[in-house]
C-alpha cells in the first residue's frame, strides 16, 4: 500500500510516468512540490491514455461536423441525428495493455468502459462490434489470448444483454507481444433528451453511484501509456476487474433516472477513476469542487486518498444532481442495489480540494490539469514510399491453388467459431447476423436500421499511412454501402507503437492525414474516437492499425442487401473504376499468402470515384435493382464471388478475365463492388453507373456447386467451404 511520503524521490516522479521537465511544470503550477496523492493524479491526467499529448495537435485537423452531427469529440461518446426525433451515439476505445496482460478481464472491461461511455449520454446501448488484432497463430501464446478476449467479450456483453452484432478478427506477427482490443458501441437515445458532462452549479452535490471501489486498475492509464517489457506478467494488478451483471442494473438505474429531471452532468469513471471524471466535469463547467473520500463506496479495508483517487474499479458513475433532487436518485438506485453517496460538492474555487479522515490530502487546480496537459509536437519523418509493382513482375499461381490458400487463410477463414460465443439476437433488433458487410440494427419499434462496420488494413498502412488512413475509412464506407445504407459518421481507434520515434510518429501523422482527407471528401465527419499509443514490447512496434467504426442510416429495412446470391441464373456485374490495368498486387493477400512476399505499394484510393461508386451501388439497392451487393477488399475479386457463393450454396461461373489472370482476379484495386442482378434489369444498371462515370462490366452468372472460370477450372463450393469454415474449430481445438 502506498503512503505519503515527506519528500519525493526521482524514482518517484520516474515511476509515475513524468519525464523531468512534466515534473518541473508540475512544480510551476502547484507552486511547491507535490504529495503523493498529488503526483498520482499528475500522472494519469497527463498519461498519453488521457491527455492524448503526442496526438492531439494533429487530431485537431479531422472534420468533426456537418449536417447529422449533434455532438462531436470531447464528450464521452459522439451524437448524430438519424431523423424522427431520435440520435445514435457511439464511439470506439481500445483496452490492449489490459487484454494482454489479462485477457478475459481486459476484453471484458473494454466492453463495460465503452458501454458506459455510451449510456452515461442517455442512450439505451444496442450494438457492441470490436474490432481485434493478434499474433501469429503459431505463436505460443496467440491461442491463450484469442480464447480468452473472445470469451471476455462474449462474457460481459453477453450477460449485460447488449448484443455483439460484429466486428474484425485479424493476425500478424507484429501483434506478437501486444495484441489489439477496440471496442466499440452504439446507441439510441431521444435527440433531445442528451446527457453531457460539464458541472453547473456552485454548491450542487457530486453523487457516486454503481459499485464500490476497490484496488483494481490502479494506475490503468500510466499502464496503458508505456511500452511493455519483460516485466509486463507483473502488471496484472493494473488490469480492471468486471461485473456485468452490475452493469446491467446501472444501465437500469441511470435510465429511470435519466427519465426525470434530476441529472445537472453525469460522467462515466473509466481510464483514471474519480481522478479524471472529477477534474473532466469540473473543468467543463468552470468549477472547482471538493470531495470528502471518507463518503467514497469502498469494498476493501485501509483504503488510501492515492488508491481511491486512481482505482480503476469498474461499473461506477459521477453525477451532478439538481437541489432537492438527492433523495429521489438515491432511491432509485437503491432499488437496483447499487451504491449511492454523495462525496461532495461543486464549488467556485477552480480548485480539487480532497479530504480523508478530517485532514486535506489534495489541493489542487483544476484546469491546469484538465486543458493544460503537455501537447507535444514531436519531430516525425513520412514513411518512405515503397514501389508500385506490376502485376508481371509477381509469380502467377495456378488459380485454383491461389483460391483454396486465400479461402483457407487466418486472415480469411470463416469467424463463425468467434461469433457464436456472441449473443447477437439478444433484444431481438439485429436484422443481419455477424458475417455479411455491415451489422444492421433495428431502430426499436420502426422500420429503420443503423448499419455498423469496423475496417482498417493496417499492412497498407504500414507501407503508405495516408493511403492506408483514407482506405480504412473508404472500406467503412463501402461495407455500410454495401447493405443499403447511407454513411453518416464515423468514430476511430488509432493504435500505433511509440510517438517518441520519428517514424511511428510519421505513421500517426500520415494516418491522421489520410482519414482527414477521405472524411472530408465522403462527408463522413469523425465524431468520437481514442488513441492508443506505446503498443511496443521490447521496441518491436505493432503494425500501425487505425481501426475505423462507422455508422449509417437504412431508412426502410425492406431495403437492406445481403452479400449471398439468392437464385441461379442471375448475372454477376463488377461495378468500380479500376486503379490499374493488370489488378493491383502490391500489399496483397494474394502476394502475402501465396508468394510469401509482403511489400510494395498499397493500392491507391480514389475519393471522388469512391463516392460516386458507393452512391451509385446505394441507388441500385433503394430501387430494387440487384439482389446481392458485396464490396471488394482482402484478395480481391475471387475471393469475394466465392464468399457469395458460400452464404449461398451456389456457385457461379465468371468469363475469363484474360491476362494477367492472377492479378485480375486476386488484386485489391479499392472502389469496387459486385453486384447479382435479374438479367431483365441489367441494360438498366449498366447505364444508371455508367452515367455516375464508373467503369461496370458484366463478368459472369450464378448456378452450380462450384466456382468456376469459363474455360480455365473450378473449384467445388465443399472443398472451398471445408477450409473456409474448418480453420478457426481446427486450430483452437489442437
Amino acid at each position: 500500500m502506498k503512503k505519503a511520503k515527506a519528500k519525493l524521490t526521482p524514482a518517484d516522479i520516474k515511476s509515475h510516468g513524468l519525464t523531468t521537465e512534466e515534473y518541473a511544470r508540475v512544480l510551476k503550477i502547484m507552486g511547491r512540490e507535490p504529495n503523493l496523492v498529488e503526483l498520482g493524479i499528475f500522472s494519469v491526467m497527463w498519461s498519453e491514455h488521457c491527455s492524448y499529448k503526442s496526438s492531439k495537435h494533429w487530431l485537431k485537423t479531422l472534420p468533426t461536423t456537418g449536417p447529422h452531427v449533434i455532438c462531436g469529440p470531447g464528450e464521452n461518446a459522439g451524437v448524430i441525428d438519424i431523423g424522427d426525433g431520435m440520435a445514435a451515439i457511439f464511439k470506439m476505445e481500445s483496452h490492449n495493455h489490459p487484454s494482454f496482460i489479462e485477457p478475459y478481464q481486459g476484453a471484458a472491461t473494454g466492453v463495460g468502459g465503452i458501454l458506459r461511455d455510451v449510456f452515461t449520454m442517455g442512450a439505451r446501448p444496442i450494438a457492441n462490434m470490436n474490432a481485434l488484432r493478434f499474433g501469429d497463430p503459431s505463436h505460443p501464446k496467440t491461442k491463450h489470448l484469442l480464447s480468452g478476449v473472445v470469451s471476455g467479450i462474449g462474457g460481459y456483453g453477453n450477460c449485460v444483454g447488449v448484443p455483439t452484432v460484429g466486428g474484425e478478427v485479424n493476425f500478424h506477427a507484429s501483434y506478437n507481444g501486444n495484441i489489439l482490443v477496440n471496442a466499440m458501441t452504439v446507441g439510441l437515445a431521444r435527440a433531445d433528451k442528451i446527457f453531457y458532462s460539464a458541472a453547473s452549479g456552485p454548491g450542487n452535490a457530486v453523487v457516486y453511484v454503481g459499485s464500490k471501489t476497490g484496488r483494481d486498475g490502479i494506475h490503468g492509464a500510466t499502464m496503458a501509456s508505456a511500452e511493455f517489457d519483460e516485466s509486463s506478467e507483473e502488471k496484472r494488478p493494473t488490469v480492471q476487474v468486471g461485473d456485468p451483471f452490475t452493469e446491467k442494473l446501472l444501465i437500469e438505474a441511470c435510465m429511470e433516472l435519466m427519465a426525470t429531471d434530476a441529472i445537472v452532468a453525469i460522467q462515466d469513471m473509466g481510464a483514471a477513476g474519480l481522478t479524471s471524471s472529477s477534474f473532466e466535469m469540473a473543468s467543463k463547467g468552470g468549477l472547482g469542487v471538493e470531495l470528502n473520500l471518507d463518503n467514497v463506496p469502498q469494498r476493501e479495508a485501509n483504503m488510501t486518498a492515492y488508491e481511491m483517487m486512481l482505482s480503476e474499479s469498474q461499473e461506477r458513475m459521477l453525477m451532478i444532481l439538481k437541489p432537492g433532487k438527492e433523495k429521489l436518485a438515491e432511491k432509485i438506485f437503491k432499488k437496483w442495489e447499487l451504491d449511492f453517496a454523495i462525496i461532495g460538492k461543486l464549488t467556485k474555487t477552480g480548485r480539487m480540494v480532497l479530504k480523508h479522515h478530517g485532514k486535506v490530502v489534495g489541493d489542487l487546480p483544476i484546469d491546469p490539469l484538465a486543458k493544460a496537459a503537455p501537447e507535444y509536437e514531436r519531430p516525425w519523418t513520412p514513411s518512405r514510399k515503397q514501389p508500385v509493382i506490376a502485376a508481371s513482375d509477381v509469380k502467377e499461381v495456378d488459380w485454383k491453388v491461389a483460391l483454396k490458400t486465400l479461402m483457407g487463410c487466418p486472415d480469411l477463414v470463416s469467424r463463425r467459431w468467434v461469433w457464436e460465443q456472441y449473443d447477437h439476437t439478444v433484444m431481438a433488433d439485429t436484422v443481419q447476423r455477424p458475417g455479411g458487410d455491415a451489422a444492421v440494427v433495428r431502430v426499436h419499434g420502426t422500420n429503420k436500421g443503423l448499419a455498423i462496420s469496423t475496417d482498417c488494413t493496417p499492412r497498407y498502412v504500414k507501407a503508405d499511412p495516408v493511403e492506408g488512413g483514407k482506405q480504412a475509412v473508404a472500406e467503412t464506407w463501402r461495407n455500410i454501402t454495401a447493405v443499403g445504407g447511407k454513411p453518416l459518421a464515423i468514430t476511430d481507434n488509432l493504435n500505433f507503437g511509440n510517438p517518441e520515434k520519428p517514424e511511428i510518429m510519421g505513421q500517426i501523422v500520415g494516418a491522421i492525414q489520410g482519414i482527414g482527407e477521405a472524411c472530408n471528401r465522403l462527408a463522413y465527419p469523425v465524431v468520437s474516437g481514442n488513441v492508443s499509443l506505446y503498443n511496443e514490447t521490447d521496441g518491436k512496434p505493432i503494425l500501425p492499425t487505425p481501426a475505423i467504426g462507422g455508422v449509417g442510416l437504412i431508412d426502410d429495412l425492406s431495403k437492406t442487401m445481403t452479400l449471398a446470391f439468392k437464385r441461379s441464373d442471375e448475372v454477376i456485374i463488377l461495378i468500380g473504376q479500376k486503379d490499374s490495368a493488370s489488378g493491383w498486387l502490391g500489399q496483397s493477400l494474394y502476394l502475402r499468402e501465396v508468394c510469401g512476399q509482403e511489400k510494395g505499394a498499397p493500392p491507391p484510393v480514389d475519393l471522388e470515384k469512391e463516392k460516386y461508386a458507393g452512391d451509385a451501388v446505394r441507388g441500385l439497392i433503394t430501387n430494387s435493382l440487384v439482389t446481392a451487393c458485396h464490396d471488394l477488399s482482402d484478395g480481391g475479386l475471387m475471393v469475394a464471388l466465392t464468399e457469395m457463393a458460400l452464404a449461398s450454396g451456389i456457385g457461379c461461373t465468371m468469363d475469363d478475365p484474360g491476362a494477367p489472370r492472377h492479378g485480375l482476379l486476386f488484386g485489391e484495386d479499392q472502389g469496387r463492388y459486385v453486384v447479382t442482378a435479374r438479367a431483365r434489369h441489367v441494360k438498366a444498371i449498366m447505364a444508371a453507373v455508367d452515367q455516375m462515370g464508373i467503369a461496370v462490366k458484366v463478368i459472369g452468372t450464378t448456378g452450380g456447386e462450384a466456382i468456376e472460370i469459363s474455360g480455365a477450372g473450378s473449384v467445388s463450393l465443399k472443398d472451398l467451404r471445408a477450409l473456409h469454415e474448418g480453420w478457426f474449430p481446427a486450430y483452437m481445438a489442437a
